[in-house]
């Protein structure tokens, strides 16, 4: 286990090593706040596109849903009429400059979230560090498309957004420390900015928000695909009684372990860093009879991965109706 994961796994408690790590997050606080000040006060300015911007993004470190929540809401709007496109900064791909995103892209180059993206959302997608940049030039190259959804982009204040999403999961804001002696991106209070709050699980631990702008999300999942031939399915039924190994480099991978015993699937469960670059060796577990993976990792996986590898797609289910909240905010943005 790396160091960072070991930090991590201290976030939820005000413990010894989050306590000699505040003098860095004061650090990191007063960074972030002034950052946020020059923007308000015009000193830092913010660029807009010629269509409506959603950002999705947390005030945490670490996975809380929000690639799920992209795709629910990628089609959603396409069911509704709408023609989405997805920016994302390409976090941990080596890409510098802003690039599409195909399905047949490296994760590597343009990171594994939004490779998964360009899968699934059956939409354009670029990543760029500079958003602003990366917008553009999906606009320019799909001019079609009417509005875009930053993915992970709360904290991307050059971009400017007409509609801000926070997700936040079980582990509400940890030990409520900025990074690196807790979780938070930002304090708490930023939430309340936001337009609408999504709870992913049962966060218990927030800070008031408005009822009636907060959603309850869930992931579903039912079928497993053969990493190496995607057209074998099975369902979880017919993996009950092996010897089941599962690997997660996601940034809460106890979330799909416990999926996956939820389902009735004794496994042993293997964590690893978030957007962890697998490699052959790590995916051998002699004696296991299959091995089980989330989307996330298995878009890097595809060309090692052993013959038995299954992989759990998953879909975000939302209560209320969020794409419609947002379809009705997002009319009023195109008539203001």
């Amino acid at each position: 286990m790396g160091l960072m994961q070991r930090v991590a796994q201290k976030w939820q408690e005000r413990s010894l090593i989050p306590v000699i790590l505040l003098p860095l997050a004061l650090l990191f606080a007063l960074a972030a706040n002034l950052r946020r000040l020059a923007y308000r006060l015009g000193v830092l300015t913010s660029s807009r596109v010629p269509v409506p911007v959603v950002v999705v993004g947390n005030i945490t470190a670490g996975g809380s849903g929000k690639t799920p929540l992209v795709l629910y809401l990628v089609r959603e709007l396409a069911r509704r009429g709408w023609r989405p496109g997805i920016v994302s900064r390409g976090y941990g791909g080596s890409a510098l400059d802003v690039q599409a995103v195909s399905v047949t892209s490296n994760a590597a180059f343009v990171g594994d979230e939004p490779l998964l993206l360009a899968r699934r959302a059956a939409c354009p997608v670029f990543v760029g560090r500079d958003r602003v940049a990366a917008a553009q030039a999906l606009l320019s190259a799909h001019p079609e498309c009417n509005v875009l959804i930053a993915d992970d982009g709360l904290q991307h204040l050059r971009l400017a957004r007409d509609v801000e999403i926070i997700v936040i999961d079980d582990r509400g804001i940890g030990n409520g420390w900025p990074l690196p002696a807790g979780p938070l991106r930002e304090c708490p209070a930023r939430i309340a900015l936001a337009h609408a709050l999504v709870v992913h699980g049962d966060a218990s631990v927030l800070p008031e928000f408005h009822p009636q702008r907060t959603f309850s999300m869930q992931l579903t999942g039912e079928r497993f695909h053969n990493l190496r031939d995607p057209m074998r399915t099975c369902n979880a039924e017919a993996l009950r009684n092996k010897r089941l190994h599962a690997v997660a480099g996601i940034g809460h991978p106890d979330r799909f372990f416990r999926q996956l015993e939820r389902m009735d699937l004794q496994v042993e469960g293997h964590a690893f860093p978030d957007h962890h670059a697998f490699q052959p060796p790590e995916l051998v577990f002699p004696g296991a009879d299959a091995l089980l993976m989330t989307e996330k990792d298995a878009v890097k996986c595809q060309t090692f991965a052993p013959p038995e590898t299954w992989v759990l797609p998953v879909e975000a289910q939302l209560n209320p109706d969020l794409a419609h909240w947002l379809v009705e905010k997002l009319n009023g943005c195109q008539t203001a």
